[in-house]
């Protein structure tokens, strides 16, 4: 089987070659361009072409670590197939500290498949998916929680197709979530056209957490090692469960949470997960939880609302 040249952004890459490539996206009002890096890494050995992406939320810096560190210890040099790496999808809100693009809070990952005229983040959108999805068989697109949300190091997809699910299984990370597919989201402009993509949620925004970093690194080594990519990667370290359901317990009023529990434990029904007290001493109220199940994510932030959600619990059964 003769390998194909492959172009992305008007560079060619061939069989064995590696390059960086600087896809200019768009400029700010100053007139300095915006490129968006692009490793791409191929054998001369035909295989799959892997997708891994960081930084979609640009506020989500444990993704793009992730990301980072398998360029920077040359894991994205495949023993057969491509590798194609994207460390910060969103430039423009990895440098404003946000998770959204820079035109109005707009969310590139409701925004597939874009537009070539739209807003900024339908136009990011839109080169991902003319210019990179075509090219691809598989993808890891890596994210964290959002303003304060810390969960624990999961696999989110759509357990139901098989593909998926080898893909999950390989990747062996504790938790494994069945996730419906959300309307112009990347992941669902991908199964449109075959391509199995699974996302990667652990820890929190602007924040690295070592432990769910780790967890990243060493799931995308066994995908990598599942798909013959790699010969070795090292052995998950905790058992895995598929989550069938979850519940967010929510806030009764708004005060000070005291979180009485960690993402990845165990919690039993009826169990206080926390307290919710005031500012001045006048009350206190304790949260129960409304069914037994795993801390899959929680609210590090102490000053919550009336609503707003506290401890993520998934059920296994």
């Amino acid at each position: 089987m003769e390998l194909q040249d492959i172009n992305i952004a008007g560079i060619t890459i061939a069989p064995g070659e590696e390059k960086q490539i600087d896809a200019q996206i768009a400029k700010l009002p100053s007139r300095t361009p915006i490129d968006i890096p692009i490793i791409v890494s191929r054998s001369k050995k035909p295989g799959p072409t892997l997708l891994i992406t960081g930084g979609m939320h640009g506020d989500e810096i444990n993704g793009i670590e992730i990301v980072r560190r398998i360029i920077a210890k040359k894991y994205h040099r495949p023993l057969i197939g491509s590798m194609i790496c994207i460390p910060i999808l969103n430039v423009y809100g990895f440098i404003q500290f946000s998770r959204q693009t820079a035109d109005g809070g707009k969310d590139m990952n409701r925004s597939f498949p874009g537009t070539r005229n739209g807003s900024l983040a339908s136009q990011l959108a839109h080169r991902l998916t003319q210019d990179i999805l075509p090219l691809i068989d598989y993808g890891i697109d890596f994210h964290t929680g959002g303003a304060r949300i810390n969960n624990y190091p999961q696999i989110r997809a759509q357990l139901d197709d098989p593909k998926n699910l080898e893909l999950a299984k390989a990747f062996s990370p504790k938790f494994m979530i069945h996730s419906p597919f959300r309307e112009k989201s990347f992941r669902k402009e991908a199964a449109k056209s075959g391509k199995s993509i699974l996302v990667f949620e652990g820890g929190e925004s602007l924040r690295l957490r070592k432990h769910a970093i780790d967890v990243g690194v060493d799931g995308l080594l066994r995908v990598m090692k599942h798909l013959k990519m790699r010969n070795e990667a090292p052995d998950s370290k905790e058992d895995s469960f598929f989550i069938k359901k979850s519940s967010w317990v929510r806030a009764k009023s708004a005060g000070i949470y005291h979180s009485f529990f960690r993402t990845g434990e165990f919690v039993e029904k009826g169990t206080v997960v926390g307290l919710i007290t005031g500012p001045y001493g006048d009350f206190e109220h304790k949260m129960k939880a409304p069914i037994s199940g795993y801390a899959i994510a929680i609210n590090n932030n102490p000053v919550i609302n009336r609503g707003d959600a506290l401890i993520h619990i998934g059920v296994t059964n």
